[in-house]
């Protein structure tokens, strides 16, 4: 099992029991919205607010712990951060799958037909899962 609690503390958070809820969510599920991760929180702390988790996101992603991906005509989820990936979004079902691909092509062919310094990229494949695929 993952320790959560020293992972957040090498991120310079505080190992809450809220904190740790939320790292046990996205380890599990993966990719989630804030309204997703708002049910789940509700199941094992009853009280607990939406701005109580807007605060933990936003405290979790300025300090790394947590990335947002920003999926095209949908709602932002997040995921713990980990090496640098792309991902592939079902635009049926809203599936979202990370893929790792070498991006040192891409931003070297973009950077030569551009006057632009690349620092970073972030890339969203949208089609259909092969569950969707099949419905078809």
């Amino acid at each position: 099992m993952i320790n959560y609690s020293d992972i957040l503390r090498e991120h310079h958070l505080k190992a809450t029991p809220q904190r740790l809820a939320i790292a046990e969510a996205l380890h599990i599920k993966g990719h989630i919205n804030i309204e997703t991760l708002y049910e789940i929180m509700l199941k094992n702390f009853n009280s607990i607010s939406l701005a109580t988790i807007y605060k933990n996101i936003n405290l979790m992603l300025e300090n790394s712990f947590i990335q947002e991906v920003k999926i095209p005509n949908a709602k932002s989820v997040y995921e713990l951060t980990k090496e640098t990936h792309s991902h592939l979004s079902c635009e049926e079902c809203g599936d979202i799958e990370d893929v790792y691909v070498e991006s040192s092509d891409i931003i070297y062919s973009v950077s030569k037909k551009s006057d632009f310094e690349i620092k970073d990229m972030e890339l969203v494949f949208l089609g259909l899962c092969k569950d969707c695929q099949k419905v078809d």
